[in-house]
């Protein structure tokens, strides 16, 4: 029968299957029932440095008014990280005291200032790992994109300089030259690159006229922007890739393995479907493999990424004029 075991960043994982961070994977109910469906790492809720910072903002409001008392402002602040922190550790603590599979902690952030202490006391709380989730959208007009680019690698240098765990990052797709780009940050030591993640959207009521949230979930049809890039970048960078992003079936799972990812993150199935999932997309993986005659992941992981593929202009093609016209 085929084995489902893998590895990411280092981590022995019973599947290629990663519950990734979401209000699901807050809960240790949650992430107990999570291990019994089969995935073979969890994936923290993110710990949010804007939320913090809004906590802190929204303490100090009810309080003194900081500009008056800068004593009471820089207590409550510091009383704000503390709590958040701590809550956060407790949930870490607890994941490694009920699971066997890998826990992989994960801090949101758009700065690396506030994060160096942030991420040493969680590798002592116990993570099997840190995930990266920069969480930066490139909208500011003064800003180049090379000063876009500055802030992952401050961000990843300075916390490879005080954790000794596997570090992955998360990333965004808005990148003038993203496979550059994705080389580049390959470079910098970490041991995970996650494809990618995904923004919160606006949408417009036009009733109201009002902007509100956008669709929350992904769809399937979101993995084709993680599967091109997976692929036209699969054995050219110098870590692990996890694909996310529309990842709601075992088939969508082995398109992005044979496609050259080491695991796969799941989210919004598990919103839709329920964990229960998981064991679905473990099963189709295995019946797959069966049927083709794979023992192991290893065994048809990438082969039909760019470098492999015998068509690899399939990837890079960007017209359709070809698929709508009916012309060779």
């Amino acid at each position: 029968m085929a084995s489902l075991d893998t590895s990411y960043m280092g981590l022995s994982l019973k599947s290629p299957i990663i519950a990734g961070s979401s209000g699901i994977t807050n809960q240790i109910d949650n992430l107990v029932a999570l291990e019994k469906a089969g995935v073979g790492a969890v994936v923290l809720k993110s710990l949010f440095e804007e939320q913090i910072r809004n906590e802190i903002l929204k303490a100090s409001s009810e309080g003194h008014n900081s500009s008056v008392y800068p004593e009471a402002y820089d207590y409550i602040a510091q009383y704000t990280r503390a709590e958040s922190l701590e809550t956060y550790l407790n949930l870490i603590r607890e994941a490694k005291s009920k699971l066997t599979i890998p826990v992989i902690a994960s801090i949101n952030c758009v700065s690396a200032n506030e994060w160096l202490d942030f991420a040493s006391k969680i590798e002592m709380a116990g993570a099997d790992a840190l995930e990266l989730n920069v969480f930066m959208l490139p909208s500011d007009t003064y800003r180049t994109g090379d000063d876009n680019e500055a802030v992952y690698h401050s961000i990843i240098n300075q916390i490879l300089k005080v954790v000794s765990i596997p570090v992955s990052i998360k990333m965004s797709s808005y990148f003038s030259s993203l496979g550059k780009t994705a080389l580049q940050l390959s470079w910098t030591g970490i041991k995970g690159m996650v494809m990618f993640n995904r923004f919160y959207s606006p949408d417009i009521d036009i009733d109201k006229m009002e902007v509100t949230s956008g669709f929350v979930f992904s769809n399937p049809s979101d993995i084709s922007m993680p599967l091109r890039w997976i692929a036209m970048l699969s054995g050219r960078l110098h870590c692990d890739v996890c694909a996310s992003t529309g990842v709601e079936s075992g088939d969508a799972a082995i398109k992005l393995l044979l496609a050259g990812a080491k695991a796969v993150q799941v989210t919004s199935v598990l919103y839709k479907r329920g964990v229960a999932e998981v064991t679905l997309m473990n099963e189709k993986i295995a019946s797959w493999m069966d049927q083709k005659g794979f023992n192991s992941i290893e065994d048809f992981r990438g082969k039909l990424s760019l470098k492999n593929s015998q068509n690899p202009a399939a990837y890079e093609r960007v017209q359709f004029m070809k698929h709508f016209s009916g012309i060779e």
